[in-house]
This record gives structure tokens, C-alpha cells and sequence, in this order.
């Protein structure tokens, strides 16, 4: 087993320093169970996409990078190695003739640090990552293994887990048969259009996403809108008279100024499901990489509010702001999915990479969105502590029992949890 003493490792965007007394590389299961049960704290760290210190531990933290690559295409789900990232499974699984029912914005993550922190796609009949899940298997604390499927009584509680209950080492995931999809811009949508009738522009497409700096102003930035290509649904003049937009004539980045070349086809242009799907192709850094995210959901009614609270403080957000993405998420089960039991809105803001001008304005922003019950991300930027998080969770108790009894000596415990109200 490969051993990294450098731990002055860093997260994907930089702002996190790891502060692990070591990184471990195991090549094989048998030498995963082994760095788990050799004693100490051990937490998973996966693409490294995370903004916070979820990742962290004061022990020994256990790169999956190494493991074998392990894809096999299973009657309706493919299970798949735990640190592979979404990107490394999809062409295998659409020459299958199989497909998955979502991604996220980017490829780049993996499937295991994904749905343990309930990242998400979008679409308004589209759950969260985690929601593809029938089966997950861990090394627990002892270093044995355990698979928890879908219709267990802790299954809603495995999944979303947020790394608290062992390594995962595989994941069985839905799959449906393969298809194609469109994607196409629309610049400048009207606010009062986005506002007034925003069930019928978060249903344009199986997947919508509304760009915006928050800037003064009647209009958004863009709307992305990607179709199912043999899905019916308004032509795009019809789509640019509804939003009181026009149709972008060029591939547009979903950051100002930033080179398009980084994201998906659009134009319209149909393709495989994977390929437009996420917005930033896989072989370029996504979004502009110095940068740190925050993101809230919201109830799904209370869209247009909350919406209309952030824009009441857009001079506060929009100077530290790159762009923030609003997206429809359906409903899971997963205890502490930020979708779990409510169709979602998600606000994305992506910052620019200066976190001390971030903390300040996170309150502003908390303060806003709390009378609408906003969760926060798990793996992004939030200042929200247990005290504000526990009562949004109506599992929250169910799943610290769950945790106490999967891992009694807190193995797989660290700062963060015990920030949020979930540690030992």
C-alpha cells in the first residue's frame, strides 16, 4: 500500500489544507480493511471537490485513487468501484446501451464522495445523485465489510452518510436505457417571467438550469435548458417569448468572459445523454477552478420568495460572486439528503476564491434564505451550525443513532461533524 507523508495535500479548489497525520493508497480491499482497522481516525478522500473539511481527519486519511477500476453492467444498474468518477463510467455504460437518469454540472466527481453528500443534478421529476443508489458496501471501523440495499431499515441513512460510516468501496446504481439530449441557451431572460410563471420555465427541459450575478437589473444572465431529444416540448422561439430572452448564437460558458470551450455542446445539437448532461466537459477544469461554492435548497414552493430575498441583497453577493446557478431537484428519501423529503430549488453560488469575504456575507445570505428552511450543501461553504441544521432534518436523531451504532468508537469521526451535530 502506497503511503503519501505529504500531507500538505490540498482540496480541488485549494482553500482546504489537509491536516492528516498521513495519506494512505491501498491498491486492494484487503489492504483497505486493513488501513481502516490499524487503529485511529480514518476518514475517505475522493475527487477532492469538497469546500469544506468534511474530507479531513486528525488520523489517517485513505485515497481510493489507487483501488481497482471496477465497472460491471448489471439487469437495470451497474455497480461500479467507489472512487471512480462519473466520468470514468459513463462511456462504458452508454456503449452498454445503458444510461443513468442524471448527472451533476461536472463529471469530474466521484460516485461515492458524490451521493455521501447528496450532490445533485437537475430536473424537476430528477432526485438527487444519491436517489440511483440500490445498494452501497462499506468497510466499517472493524474493517469488515457490509452492503445496506434499498428496502433495508438503514438504507435511508447509508447513502447520504457524509463519510461517517465507513469507506465505500462499491455502489449499485439504476440505470434506464440510453438516450439523447439537446442542450440550448437563452440569454437575458426576464426576472418577472422566471418569477411569475416558474413551473412552466423549470419544465422546459428535462434538465434547467437560471444563471445570475445578482446584479441590478430586470434580467438574469441565461437560462440552460437540455432536452431529451425525442421529449416534446416548445420549439425555441417559443421558449425565448416565454422567458423574454434570446437565443445565444454562439456556446456561451455559464461565467462571463470565460472560454466556452470547457462546457458541453449546444446549439441545439443532440448527443449522448453524458455529454451534455453536465456542462463542463471532462478533459478541462471545470467552472474557472479558483473558486469556492456555496449552495442552498429551498423547498420547491418557496422558489419565487427566496429567489426574490437574494436579489434583495444582490449588492452584498455580487461582488465576491462569479455566477450562481438555480435548479429544480425531486425529492429523495435519503435522511439527510438536502432534497430529502421535498421537491427542492437549489441556489449555487459560485465565489470567487477569497473565503474570508465569503464568511462575511454567508450570514446576509443564511439570514435571508432561513425563513424558507434552506439546507446547505454539505460539501460546500456554510456557516449555518448544529443548532440551525438539526431542526431541518427529521431524521437528524435517527441517523446519529444509526451512527453510534455503526461506528461506536467514532473511527470515521472528524471536526466537521462535530460542527454540524453529528459527531460522537
Amino acid at each position: 500500500m502506497a503511503t503519501m507523508p505529504d500531507t500538505s495535500e490540498r482540496n480541488w479548489a485549494g482553500n482546504v489544507a489537509y491536516r492528516a497525520e498521513r495519506i494512505l493508497e491501498p491498491t486492494s480491499i484487503a489492504e483497505l480493511r486493513g488501513a481502516v482497522s490499524a487503529g485511529g481516525r480514518v476518514r475517505a478522500l475522493g475527487s477532492r471537490h469538497s469546500f469544506t473539511d468534511i474530507a479531513d481527519t486528525d488520523g489517517a486519511l485513505i485515497s481510493l485513487a489507487r483501488m481497482p477500476r471496477e465497472i460491471e453492467i448489471l439487469p437495470g444498474a451497474v455497480r461500479v468501484a467507489g472512487g471512480l468518477r462519473y466520468g470514468d463510467i459513463v462511456g462504458e455504460l452508454d456503449a452498454a446501451g445503458r444510461a443513468l437518469a442524471n448527472l451533476a454540472s461536472l463529471p469530474h466527481i466521484s460516485v461515492a464522495g458524490a451521493v455521501q453528500t447528496g450532490t445533485h443534478g437537475s430536473g424537476d421529476r430528477v432526485p438527487s445523485l444519491a436517489a440511483a443508489v440500490r445498494a452501497v458496501t462499506l468497510v466499517g471501523p472493524d474493517g469488515e465489510l457490509r452492503t445496506v440495499r434499498r428496502g433495508d431499515a438503514e438504507f435511508g441513512g447509508s447513502v447520504v452518510s457524509l463519510g461517517s460510516l465507513g469507506i465505500v468501496t462499491s455502489l449499485e446504481l439504476d440505470t434506464e436505457p440510453a438516450y439523447e439530449v439537446a442542450q440550448t441557451v437563452f440569454d437575458g431572460p426576464l426576472w418577472d417571467r422566471i418569477l411569475e410563471r416558474f413551473d412552466e420555465v423549470s419544465a422546459l427541459g428535462h434538465s434547467v438550469s437560471i444563471f445570475t450575478t445578482w446584479a441590478p437589473g430586470d434580467r438574469a444572465q441565461a437560462v440552460w435548458v437540455k432536452r431529451r431529444a425525442l421529449a416534446a416540448g416548445p420549439g425555441d422561439a417559443a421558449v425565448a417569448d416565454l422567458l423574454g430572452a434570446v437565443r445565444a448564437d454562439g456556446p456561451r460558458h455559464p461565467i462571463a468572459g470565460a472560454v466556452a470551450e470547457a462546457c458541453s455542446p449546444q446549439l441545439g445539437e443532440p448527443g449522448p445523454w453524458f455529454a451534455r448532461l453536465p456542462h463542463f466537459r471532462l478533459d478541462f477544469t471545470p467552472s474557472v477552478g479558483d473558486e469556492v461554492q456555496s449552495e442552498y435548497l429551498v423547498p420547491r414552493q418557496h422558489a419565487a420568495a427566496a429567489i426574490a430575498a437574494v436579489r434583495a441583497r444582490g449588492e452584498a453577493i455580487s461582488s465576491i460572486l462569479h455566477v450562481c446557478e438555480i435548479r429544480t431537484i425531486a425529492a429523495d428519501d435519503q435522511w439527510l439528503s438536502p432534497s430529502s423529503g421535498r421537491d427542492s430549488v437549489g441556489l449555487h453560488f459560485t465565489w470567487h476564491r477569497d473565503e474570508q469575504a465569503v464568511r462575511r456575507v454567508l450570514p446576509v445570505l443564511e439570514g435571508a434564505l432561513e425563513p424558507f428552511d434552506a439546507r446547505p450543501h454539505w460539501g460546500k461553504v456554510f456557516d449555518m451550525g448544529a443548532e440551525r441544521l438539526r431542526p431541518l432534518y427529521p431524521r437528524f436523531a435517527d441517523f446519529r443513532a444509526l451512527r453510534a451504532r455503526v461506528d461506536p468508537s467514532g473511527v470515521f469521526g472528524n471536526a466537521f461533524l462535530d460542527r454540524v451535530g453529528l459527531g460522537a
